[in-house]
């Protein structure tokens, strides 16, 4: 048996029952799994969005254990695991159609997991996995953006730069692109936030955009992560963006986009959904375990650095709804974590 944090019914974050405290059965990795012991986990808002019933999906079994975000050390494999073995230490975003990381053990497909960077704790390790692949397969997947800084590469706008995938992408845009780096906040520890990322410029998304770009880069940016509430700024984001420019979304719009406004501007719109791989059981699997690797030797040669901004301590019911509670306000920067059971 094992410790876990689970909830059976979707209910507000104040609910006393939100999570409870579980004890359920030890898994047993299949031929191409590990079983890892979880030594710190973060939260991300698709944990909250699920947990109140809605999301992308819903993680297997009775009851419900999320978590898309781990740094642990590797105790089991599967028959025919070849990547790792016992004793390694690794992160990882895993899979949404399986049961998560709020638990002591945790199985998750080799493919999909990376060697934990050896400079920085586990705390800090988690914080990274799954905002970490899917600003990179934003960047350098959907917008084809390629690493390198040549002088010309033009300017990207970060709508939300403060939050967890934003303070990864300004980090890889500053430090693996020629990029000008644009991002959005309305706090001042938010703007101090992205510029410690890497941000060249910080505008309000509180006020109109396209003014404030225009600013910076008269032409226009060539590309957009809108990583929040596009459809507050759908209409400015396009007219802050240069022709032939591309544009790429994370969450579902809260209204439908007027599509048609694209089109004087021949901008193209992109969808990123990190959990696809897995669910698809797709080639691409191997990418997410190899970009954690890439990054975790970024990290190490201090290139890269953790996001990790609040660490809410171990791993139960009650510092979870506190954790849930935070990123649910919308106010956190970086990411939250937990450690340990």
């Amino acid at each position: 048996m094992m410790k876990a944090v689970s909830f059976n019914k979707q209910l507000p974050i104040e609910d006393d029952e939100s999570f409870i405290d579980v004890r359920v059965e030890k898994p047993t990795p299949g031929p191409r799994d590990i079983l890892v012991e979880v030594h710190a986990i973060s939260v991300n808002p698709v944990d909250t969005k699920i947990r109140r019933g809605g999301g992308p999906g819903q993680p297997s079994g009775a009851l419900k254990i999320l978590g898309w975000d781990a740094s642990g050390v590797v105790v089991a494999v599967g028959s025919e695991v070849s990547l790792f073995a016992p004793g390694d230490e690794v992160f990882y975003a895993g899979s949404l159609d399986r049961p998560g990381s709020y638990a002591e053990f945790q199985i998750v497909d080799e493919r999909l997991v990376g060697r934990k960077p050896t400079t920085i704790p586990h705390p800090d390790a988690a914080a990274l996995p799954l905002t970490t692949i899917t600003a990179w397969e934003m960047l350098f997947g959907r917008l084809a953006i390629r690493p390198g800084k040549p002088t010309d590469q033009g300017s990207i706008l970060i709508i939300g730069g403060a939050g967890g995938v934003g303070s990864i992408a300004t980090q890889l845009a500053r430090r693996l692109t020629g990029l000008n780096i644009i991002a959005t906040a309305s706090r001042p520890e938010s703007e101090k936030w992205c510029r410690e990322m890497g941000a060249h410029h910080v505008i309000d998304h509180r006020e109109p955009l396209a003014a404030q770009v225009n600013k910076i880069t008269p032409s226009g940016v060539q590309y957009v992560l809108a990583l929040t509430r596009v459809e507050d700024h759908f209409e400015e984001i396009i007219a802050a963006m240069a022709p032939y420019g591309g544009m790429v979304l994370i969450e579902n719009p809260a209204k439908l986009l007027d599509l048609a406004k694209m089109k004087p501007k021949s901008l193209s719109l992109h969808w990123e959904y990190m959990f696809g791989p897995a669910h698809f059981q797709s080639a691409s699997m191997a990418e997410q375990g190899r970009i954690l690797t890439e990054v975790a030797a970024l990290v190490d040669a201090g290139v890269i650095r953790s996001t990790i901004c609040t660490n809410f301590g171990v791993i139960n019911a009650e510092n979870m709804k506190l954790a849930h509670a935070a990123v649910e306000s919308g106010k956190t920067l970086g990411k939250v974590v937990l450690w340990g059971f």
